[in-house]
């Protein structure tokens, strides 16, 4: 009987001992080979989605509108850096939404996307060539 419960307790806690050991080994050779990727430390800083050079150029970026914190519309939070856009701060505008960035936030952000970081409008050519607004 006594046998009987030290293998009934022995037995699972061994078992799971020995999972627990294969699964440490495995990370170990992963983490130490780099996950089958080589090692090659310059593959870990390469983005996992690259950056498209679809961004606008700094003659674009110079036509966007620059406003003060104060006269932005919709909010006064910008969406790059999460901070609240003060009243005396400059600020860019995208046209068509109107949605207000830091001026080095939005100008870092569009010349890598031609997108808004908000509602992901596209800032196409026309946005240059004519003055026709439109919404979200």
């Amino acid at each position: 009987m006594l046998a009987a419960l030290f293998l009934a307790l022995f037995l699972p806690c061994a078992g799971m001992s020995a999972v627990f050991v294969v699964y440490m080994c495995l990370l170990w050779c992963s983490a130490s080979s780099g996950g089958g990727r080589g090692n090659d430390t310059d593959e870990f800083r390469t983005p996992v989605k690259p950056v498209s050079g679809k961004g606008l150029t700094e003659a674009e970026l110079e036509k966007l509108p620059r406003v003060s914190g104060k006269e932005l519309v919709l909010e006064t939070d910008c969406a790059v850096c999460l901070e609240k856009i003060e009243s005396e701060e400059p600020a860019r505008l995208v046209p068509g939404c109107n949605h207000g960035f830091h001026v080095q936030c939005a100008d870092t952000w569009l010349s890598r996307h031609s997108i808004c970081p908000v509602c992901r409008a596209m800032l196409g050519p026309d946005i240059f060539n004519t003055s026709s607004q439109n919404s979200c």
